[in-house]
Order: C-alpha cells, then structure tokens, then sequence
C-alpha cells in the first residue's frame, strides 16, 4: 500500500492581537478556535510597515519549560538575555530558543522604518526537558538549504528533511519538520510526514491546494489548515507565487499547566516558575 496522503481537518484564521509592548500581530494557534495542537502551543504572524505597530519591541520578559521560534522573512530584531546572549536576526534567519529552566530576555527591532514580517512559534517541551539549561540555535539566511522539488516548486528547508536536503535545526523530543514552500500554479509536491505527528500548514502569500482527489481543499493566504492523520502531505500551489509554511512533530501527550511565558506540567510547577522568577533564580 502506498502511503496514505493528509487530509484537511479543518481550516481557521487567526484573530488580531497584541503582545510585548503593544507590537501588533495574528495569532494563529493559541486562540479559543485553536488553543494548541500538541506539541504546538502557539503561532503568531507579525506583520507591518507601519513603524508605529512594532517600535515598542518585547522588552525583558521570562520564559520556562518550553521553546520559542522566531523566522524572520524581513526587518532585523535584536535580542539579549540574562545569561550574556545577543544577536540580530536578519531577513531569512531563524532563532530555536530553548527557555528549559529559565531564561529573561528581550527582542527589539533594529529599524526605525521599513517592513517587520516573520512568524514565532512555541513548542512545547517533555516533563523530562523543562528544566534543562538554556540553550540557542541560531542560524542566519545562509545556513538554510533550498532545493528544487519539481517544476515551479522550492522549499527552504529549516528543520527536518524535504528534496534530499536537512535543515540545520534538531529536536530529538519532537523531531520538528517545518519548511517554508514557495509554490507556482500547478506545480506540486509531495511530502513525506512521520505518521502520528501533528501537523499544520499555513499559507502566508496566494492560495494553495491541500490533499488528494475530491478530498484537496484550497486554503487562501492567512489561513491555518489542520492536517490528520497519514504520512504524506500533497501541496499544489492555487495562484501565483504563493508560500506556506509547512510544519509538523511529534506530540508529547503530557498534562500542558500555563500561564502567561510559563508552561509546565502541573499547577505546582507553575506557582514555582513564578517564585523562581520573582526571586531572581533564572
């Protein structure tokens, strides 16, 4: 039997909001139509060329038990933390931030005109991981591999595997794939997906056909398809130079405690991570 290809559960957009000191933004997962989808905790699309909506940046706020994901597609964000870390994100670089026990940190923008655009996604962490060190992969534009995947058809390839190619980034406790597509009409591809993985695709430019047969969906530009069960994924690109974000892991089926830049197990740990915070221990 040939591998089954995904269907399209359901499709959603994100809802406006705000975060840090009033940056604006989408979320897209971590709202009431979509609270998580293991082990995705959150998905926010920023944005805008009106300075106004991001100059007020995400001054110094904590984190623990989870990891963050911060694309950046255009603009440059500066961030520092309280372990000495600092660096710019630029166009087409991704920062894998592993908060583990700890961490207070703070991304500004480096631009006082122009377009900010990019995406930041939070991934949940094991019970076993929540308290491990603090940790960064962070790779500029050039460490990405970008492969051909057929006529009209190319992946840039952030984490996981697509047209021979790996991306830089690894997480063995969720064995993440995400890739960004970018799509002509009609051309296609088909991706291979671990079995059992949640997964999503979110399309940010043009339309894109998902699935097979009677049963492929076109979802348009800010829409969230949720993909089921099987192990392959099916992509046509629906009108010119679209692009998708493609992105899917291996669910952790743990009991998920939060709050705020807190995730933990059980609400005890939470009432700690806010003691550890407000005592200085991280």
């Amino acid at each position: 039997m040939s591998p089954t290809v995904r269907p399209v559960l359901r499709t959603l957009r994100g809802m406006a909001a705000s975060d840090g000191a009033g940056v604006k933004l989408t979320r897209v997962i971590g709202t009431p139509q979509l609270p998580d989808l293991d082990p995705f905790l959150m998905l926010d699309e920023f944005g805008t060329d009106r300075p106004e909506d991001y100059l007020a940046g995400f001054p110094a706020h904590p984190h623990r038990g989870f990891e963050t994901v911060t694309y950046m597609l255009d603009g440059r964000m500066r961030h520092k933390d309280n372990h000495g870390n600092e660096g710019v994100l630029v166009p087409g670089s991704v920062q894998w931030m592993t908060a583990g026990r700890g961490i207070v940190h703070s991304e500004m923008p480096e631009q006082e005109e122009g377009r900010m655009r990019g995406f930041q996604l939070w991934i949940n962490l094991p019970a076993a991981q929540k308290m491990t060190a603090p940790r960064y992969q962070e790779y500029g534009p050039e460490r990405f591999p970008e492969v051909e995947l057929g006529p009209g058809a190319r992946a840039k390839v952030i984490a996981g595997e697509a047209g021979g190619a790996t991306g830089p980034i690894a997480q063995p406790a969720t064995d993440p794939i995400y890739l960004d597509l970018a799509l002509q009409p009609g051309a296609r591809v088909d991706q291979a997906v671990t079995a059992g993985h949640s997964a999503f695709a979110y399309v940010f430019e043009g339309s894109v056909r998902l699935g097979e047969g009677e049963a492929a969906r076109t979802v348009q530009a800010r829409e969230l398809a949720v993909l089921g069960p099987g192990e392959r994924v099916v992509l046509e690109g629906a009108s010119p130079d679209s692009r998708v974000i493609l992105v899917a892991g291996r669910p952790l089926r743990e009991p998920v405690a939060r709050y705020g830049p807190f995730v933990m197990n059980t609400e005890a740990e939470l009432r700690q991570a806010f003691a550890d915070y407000q005592n200085g221990r991280f």
